[in-house]
C-alpha cells in the first residue's frame, strides 16, 4: 500500500503558557486546524478576546498546522485550554492529564453529536464503502476524528481495512483539502466531516452536485473544550460557565453551534476504543 502523508509541522512553537501551578498569568489556547490554520487563526481572534473579557485575564489563541502539534503542546505543559476533536483529546490523555468541559450544541441537529461521511464524486460508479478495496482514499489528518478515524471504523465494517486493503491512502491535513481531492477525482473517495461539507457548499466552494455520500457514521460526540487536569478548579468552573454564557452570535457562528453543554471523559470512551483498535491512538 502506498501512502502520501501531508506535510505536518510538529515544531509549531506555542508561546510561553501557565506550567500546572493554577495561578495562570496567561490562559494559552491551542486549537487544532480543521481547516486552513491562518484562516482558523484569524477567525477565532474574537473569541479569545471574549473568554480574556469574561475571566479577567490574558489570553492568547495559537493553531499550529498540524493536530499532533496541539496534543504535544499540552503534553509538554505549553497550554492550559485546548479546542480537541474527540480522537486529539483520547490521544493527548494518553500523554498527560487532562479532562473535557464543555462541547458545542450543534446547529444541524440541536445535539452536541455531528456524522462524518464518506463521499465520492457524484460520477463516481462506486455506491457501496465494500467497493472501495483497492481504491485510493483520502483522510485529513491522521489525528482527526471524523476525517481519519471514523472513515476508518466504517471501511473496517465494510470488510476494508484502511492499513492493508486501499491502494492508496492520501492524508490531506484538513476536511476543505479532503472535499477538493473527491470533487477534482484525484481520489476515489474521502471521509469528512458533514458539518464542514455543509459548509464549504454553502459558501459555494464545494458544489452541492459534485459529491455523494456513500455512507454516514453514527453520531459523533461534539469536539471537547479540555484542560490539564492539574489547572485550578475555580479556573475550570470559570472556564466551563463563560463557554455556557456565550450568547453572541458571531462567537456562536464560528463554532456551527446553537450553544455549549458539558460533557464528561466517558463521551469519549467508544473512540478510545476504536482508536485502539485501528492503531489511531498515537498522535503522528
Amino acid at each position: 500500500m502506498k501512502k502520501l502523508v501531508g506535510a505536518v509541522a510538529l515544531a509549531f512553537i506555542f508561546a510561553g503558557c501557565g506550567g500546572g501551578s493554577g495561578d495562570e498569568e496567561v490562559l494559552q489556547i491551542g486549537m487544532i486546524p480543521n481547516q486552513s490554520p491562518e484562516e482558523v487563526e484569524a477567525q477565532y481572534e474574537p473569541l479569545g478576546e471574549y473568554l480574556s473579557e469574561e475571566l479577567g485575564m490574558e489570553v492568547e489563541v495559537s493553531v499550529p498546522t498540524g493536530y499532533p502539534a496541539v496534543v504535544e503542546a499540552m503534553a509538554s505543559d505549553r497550554l492550559d485550554l485546548a479546542h480537541f476533536g474527540a480522537l486529539t483529546y483520547v490521544q493527548a490523555k494518553e500523554r498527560t492529564e487532562v479532562e473535557p468541559l464543555v462541547t458545542e450544541v450543534n446547529t444541524y441537529t440541536g445535539t452536541t453529536n455531528y456524522r462524518s461521511l464518506i463521499i465520492v464524486p457524484t460520477d463516481s460508479d462506486i455506491e457501496d464503502v465494500s467497493e472501495l478495496e483497492g481504491e485510493t482514499f483520502a483522510f485529513g489528518s491522521v489525528s482527526s476524528t471524523s476525517g481519519s478515524l471514523y472513515p476508518a471504523i466504517m471501511l473496517n465494517e465494510a470488510g476494508v481495512d484502511y492499513r492493508t486493503d486501499l491502494e492508496e491512502t492520501v492524508y490531506t491535513g484538513g476536511h476543505d483539502a479532503t472535499a477538493q481531492a473527491v470533487v477534482n477525482g484525484s481520489v476515489a473517495a474521502g471521509g469528512i466531516e458533514d458539518r464542514i461539507l455543509y459548509d464549504l457548499q454553502r459558501e459555494g466552494i464545494v458544489e452541492e452536485d459534485a459529491v455523494r455520500t456513500i455512507d454516514e457514521s453514527e453520531d459523533v460526540e461534539g469536539y471537547p473544550w479540555a484542560v490539564r487536569s492539574d489547572m485550578d478548579d475555580d479556573l475550570k468552573e470559570d472556564i466551563a460557565e463563560a463557554f455556557i454564557a456565550i450568547e453572541d452570535p458571531d462567537l456562536l457562528d464560528l463554532f456551527r453551534a446553537e450553544g455549549f453543554e458539558r460533557v464528561e471523559d466517558s463521551d469519549y470512551d467508544y473512540v478510545d476504543e476504536q482508536a485502539r483498535e485501528l492503531d489511531l491512538l498515537t498522535a503522528e
